[in-house]
């Protein structure tokens, strides 16, 4: 298992997270559309923060059942959190945002995530 290290533009959001890159969906949803971000997702024990969690900025939207977390200096948005379908933490990790991920070697799997 890999650990990969992220962040945010400035770097005032960072974090480690642990596992392998199978995929990444590619989000249609509102939010996804907009921001460009390529999802990753993960347990979230898996998800280890290593700036101050004080320093998150968090949006909710629609059913406010996912955290979106950006950084307030920079506007980057670098993970969110929420359940998975069993009721399971996760995390949400944008791939884009993970340091040396060539996005050449991963799958990107669309998701509409409009109709969802």
């Amino acid at each position: 298992m890999t650990t990969h290290t992220g962040s945010c533009h400035c770097g005032k959001i960072a974090y480690e997270v642990d596992g392998d890159i199978d995929q990444a969906l590619d989000c249609n949803c509102s939010m996804c559309r907009r921001r460009g971000g390529l999802l990753w997702f993960v347990p979230r024990a898996a998800l280890r923060l290593t700036t101050d969690e004080a320093d998150l900025g968090t949006y909710r939207f629609n059913t406010g059942v996912i955290a979106h977390h950006f950084c307030p200096n920079c506007g980057i948005s670098p993970f969110s959190e929420g359940k998975g379908p069993d009721g399971s933490a996760m995390g949400c990790i944008n791939v884009r945002c993970l340091d040396g991920v060539d996005l050449a070697t991963v799958k990107i799997v669309p998701w509409n995530g409009r109709d969802h």
